[in-house]
């Protein structure tokens, strides 16, 4: 295998990563925000609290393999990679947006949730019209920070035999034996997905701040 065939079957990897990374985040996006919501009634505090710890507290290979090996035998389900991973790194990413969103709805004066009230405007308004834009805004970074792992994180799925960027750098060292140059070319894929999300992302922020 020439260099520039290695460089094209490794490539073909980062559909694969970009399609956990950005399925998870969707899935962690909407769960984190949705708990991040809920735990400010109390009756539901102790639960989100509780579910957000387990996550953060358990690894991710964990996790993903809880889903993939022993769900289908206790539930008698099978999960298939595709499924397994999005279920694991989805949640994964959702207990850390939770965190995200809770320290970005602290951030938001207290004042406009009680001027809300007074003023009798719809839940569903107030945090979709006043609380939510101004809560993004504020963890913009973080939630770049969460999307940079989530690519890096992704590479465990090789683990179980995908074929992502990770995956298909062994499988190329292992038909080379060569490690050197495949595990090369899977950080040049990595950090150059890491490093347009970086440069789009600072475009958004700064034309995002420049309104405010």
């Amino acid at each position: 295998m020439t260099l520039i065939e290695q460089v094209l079957f490794i490539g073909r990897g980062v559909i694969v990563t970009l399609k956990y990374t950005l399925s998870a985040l969707a899935v962690g996006l909407s769960v984190g925000m949705g708990l991040a919501i809920l735990r400010r009634q109390i009756l539901f505090r102790w639960l989100v609290d509780s579910v957000v710890s387990l996550i953060r507290g358990t690894p991710l290979l964990l996790q993903l393999s809880f889903f993939y090996f022993a769900v289908p035998g206790f539930l008698g389900i099978r999960l298939d990679i595709w499924h397994a991973g999005l279920i694991a790194f989805g949640l994964n990413s959702a207990a850390y947006v939770t965190e995200i969103f809770r320290s970005g709805i602290q951030s938001v004066a207290k004042g406009q949730f009680e001027a809300a009230k007074s003023l009798q405007i719809p839940t569903l308004l107030l945090w979709k019209d006043i609380i939510i834009p101004q809560v993004l805004r504020n963890i913009f970074p973080a939630l770049v920070n969460e999307i940079i792992s989530l690519i890096k994180e992704t590479a465990i799925i090789s683990m179980f035999g995908e074929l992502d960027i990770m995956r298909r750098a062994q499988v190329v060292a292992a038909s080379q034996f060569n490690y050197f140059e495949a595990l090369c070319l899977a950080a040049v894929y990595y950090y150059s997905l890491i490093f347009i999300i970086e440069r789009v992302t600072n475009k958004i922020e700064k034309t995002w701040y420049a309104k405010y």
